[in-house]
């Protein structure tokens, strides 16, 4: 447990929560502001949005203690906000609710809206309200209100604010945490310098952001898979996306992997260290990468540890890999989903070193390029299985 300072609502809080503890799980179970509602809990539906230092932020994904000397207001504190009873007006008048589960986060964004855009344009609201979810409406009624709203206010020349009001920029907590306190650089930071270092020759350590944790098995003896993981060129064949440009000795490389997330398509060139310990049959490989076109770059470690099964016949492959990405990439994914990619894309690599080991053509082996709408749609698929299985099981 630690202790969070900050203000909420313009009252000061000092309160204990553990430090995975989210900010909408703070402010509802600690303060009884249950106004802030959870939805998706994924930073999708925006149900969860509240005012963080004035910017509205999503509370199901920011931790709690990354606020601390924050200002956070919820939608509690806004009963007497002058945009927003204006808003409470309009949304029942232009019937821009119906179960009203996510007309918390809606007003926050919208009064947002409000204060910045200087016309009530249609198309600049629609994709200002782009991230917040309805399921009842339709939108069209939402989109009225926040029109008429600004509308109002224009004619009453009350004309729009620079930056929405906004007086302080930067992360969560804007900097004000208690003096002293040693502050992580940020993570474009840290990738740049990676970035820097690997251009020299040299491939950094470095703490990931999210790490996964997968294990397999494959019908080859431990002593057979380990030899399989020093070929480097082989162990890149089995990689969707995966291209070697270079070796520079065995211990570095160089290469590619190419990735289409719908219209986006990535190209991530960098180099990567390896690192080999035959005594315990495990390794490791680090590497850094970044895409020119999206402007998104990445640092990736792969640890894996090879385990006899079946008296030696067999090896069960353990791996953990970490990973840290920065840039327009980073906003697409989306923790749940990443985790059932990473299990397909384990799962096509085994069913690919699998058949590298026993003797199969390139041909069989791995696609040229990893496309994500291919291994969503299977994932889809799975859930969508899973959920209707649980059903039956209940029925």
């Amino acid at each position: 447990m630690s202790t969070i300072a900050l203000h909420v609502n313009r009252r000061a809080v000092e309160l204990s929560a553990e430090p995975r503890t989210s900010l909408a799980d703070f402010v509802r179970d600690k303060l009884d502001l249950t106004g802030t509602h959870l939805g998706c809990e994924h930073g999708v539906c925006g149900a969860c949005t509240v005012l963080l230092d004035g910017v509205p932020a999503r509370s199901c994904i920011t931790y709690a203690a990354a606020c601390e000397g924050a200002d956070v207001t919820t939608i509690e504190g806004l009963d007497e906000d002058e945009v927003t009873v204006e808003l409470r007006a309009a949304f029942t008048r232009e019937h821009a609710l119906q179960c009203g589960y996510c007309t918390p986060g809606m007003l926050v964004s919208a009064r947002d809206l409000v204060l910045r855009l200087p016309d009530a344009d249609e198309r600049c609201i629609r994709v200002g309200m782009s991230g917040n979810l309805c399921r009842c409406t339709g939108y069209v009624g939402i989109v009225r209100a926040v029109q008429s709203v600004i509308e109002a206010r224009r004619a009453r020349n009350i004309g729009p604010q620079t930056g929405g009001g906004r007086t302080i920029l930067g992360p969560a907590g804007s900097g004000r945490a208690a003096p002293g306190r040693s502050e992580p650089p940020p993570a474009g930071t840290a990738l740049a310098s990676a970035s820097d270092s690997a251009a020299r020759g040299t491939i950094l350590d470095f703490t990931p952001a999210t790490v996964l944790d997968q294990r397999f098995t494959l019908p080859h003896a431990p002593a057979k898979v380990f030899a399989m993981f020093d070929d480097i060129a082989g162990i890149a064949s089995c990689l969707p996306g995966v291209a070697l440009t270079g070796v520079r000795s065995p211990e570095r490389v160089e290469g590619a992997i190419r990735v289409r997330l719908g219209p986006i398509a990535a190209a991530f060139e960098g180099a990567a260290r390896v690192e080999r310990d035959p005594v315990t049959l495990s390794g490791r490989i680090v590497g850094i990468g970044t895409d020119r076109r999206s402007h998104s770059a990445t640092q990736g470690e792969i640890r894996y540890r090879l385990l006899p099964l079946e008296g030696g016949a067999a090896t069960a492959v353990e791996l953990s890999i970490g990973y840290t990405l920065t840039g327009m990439l980073a906003q697409i994914g989306r923790p749940g989903l990443v985790r059932d990619l990473a299990r397909r894309l384990i799962a096509e690599f085994a069913g690919n070193l699998d058949r590298q080991m026993s003797g199969a053509s390139s041909e069989q082996i791995a696609p040229a390029e990893l496309s994500f709408w291919s291994i969503a749609s299977d994932v889809l698929r799975a859930r969508i299985a899973r959920i209707f299985g649980r059903r039956s099981e209940a029925g």
